[in-house]
């Protein structure tokens, strides 16, 4: 583990820095001030909880008992789920149907909703965005219609607390229309989603999330000018570079340069290179994740906790989320379209809350 006096010495050397040949260059532009924002997310990505009930899985509280997922992370201190929402999607999971009714237990639990709108019917990240079969045949104009109405219409029915517009948006979203490399129609998307989530429920606070600290500037500088609260960030190890000292000094730089509030949108980490049942696992290799933190249950805790930490000593950002917490193999040990993150999730397998949850209640 680093030294956290020595991590602020760093970054405080790198941003003044900074600072300073960004005022030699041009000394007419005063630096940007922060927002002020008064809530820190410690957040967990839940969006299987529907599915892993109807499976029967079993898991525990801290003292042994059967107890639901969602009973456990309320709990624990966590005061925010995240849902992703699909469009249309296969068998229903992550509709908007699914999405509103864990969105209301959510609430009636004591949390915050944040809604991930994927523009898509399944996964949407920098790999692919493949826009909705129902808006495949429309034209651009009639596409930026109905990505306005659909927008405006779930976050009037969802009523999100905070709403990301698209997810890992690097190379843009809806392709190809509004690929990264057709600049005018990424940016004129992503403003028209804004703008539909403000007119859907204008007590949203509005994120745009870029997967990896290091891209997002390319991105970020796309929409200086529009009109969102919160920069998004992922940050895992194996997709995002392995300097915890590097990431903490790109994270308060973007911070002080938008004058946004920060949030690591999705991080995890596994306590264990084992598997619970036949699906590969995104992490199985030790060169895979950080030397610093074992992949064992104390290195997964002691990983969550540098994270809080690190967010907590950036100053005016707003927290972190857990993704895949609840993505156990829920599907059975022979599954071999179950879970790739058994081995990151928050309970181990056999259903016990690992000790990675203590970090919530900090």
């Amino acid at each position: 583990m680093k030294n956290p006096t020595y991590c602020i010495l760093v970054i405080l050397m790198f941003t003044s820095s900074a600072g300073c040949s960004k005022n030699s260059e041009n000394t007419h532009q005063p630096e940007p001030q922060p927002v002020a924002f008064d809530f820190f997310y410690k957040a967990v990505d839940a969006s299987y909880i529907p599915q892993i009930r109807a499976s029967g899985a079993v898991t525990f509280s801290t003292s042994g008992s059967p107890e639901d997922m969602l009973t456990t992370l309320q709990k624990a201190g966590v005061n925010t789920i995240r849902l992703r929402l699909w469009h249309t999607p296969a068998g229903g999971h992550s509709g908007l149907d699914e999405v509103n009714r864990l969105a209301t237990e959510i609430r009636r639990a004591g949390m915050k909703v944040w809604l991930t709108i994927h523009y898509s019917d399944s996964w949407a990240d920098p790999q692919k965005q493949i826009k909705p079969k129902a808006w495949k045949n429309l034209t651009y104009t009639t596409l930026k219609d109905s990505l306005y109405n659909y927008t405006k219409h779930v976050t009037a029915i969802l009523k999100p607390d905070l709403v990301q517009i698209g997810n890992e948006i690097n190379n843009g979203i809806v392709w190809p229309e509004g690929s990264a490399t057709n600049t005018s129609q990424y940016i004129e998307l992503i403003t028209t989603g804004i703008s539909a989530a403000r007119a859907g429920w204008p007590e949203s606070k509005v994120m745009l999330h870029v997967a990896g600290p290091d891209d997002a500037d390319e991105v970020l500088k796309l929409f200086q000018n529009a009109d969102f609260d919160l920069i998004g960030l992922s940050y895992y190890p194996i997709w995002h570079g392995k300097n915890l000292l590097q990431t903490e000094a790109t994270l308060y730089d973007l911070h002080h340069r938008y004058s946004k509030p920060v949030v690591i949108a999705e991080t995890s980490y596994p306590f264990t290179l084992g598997w619970n049942d036949h699906t590969n696992n995104i992490i199985g290799m030790a060169n895979q994740i950080l030397p610093d933190f074992d992949p064992n249950p104390m290195g997964q805790r002691d990983f969550l906790l540098y994270i809080h930490t690190m967010m907590k000593r950036l100053g005016n950002v707003s927290g972190y989320c857990y993704w895949g917490g609840e993505w156990i193999a829920f599907k059975g040990p022979e599954a071999t379209d179950g879970s790739s993150w058994e081995n990151q999730a928050l309970w181990d397998f056999d259903g016990k809350p690992l000790p990675a949850f203590e970090v919530f209640g900090k």
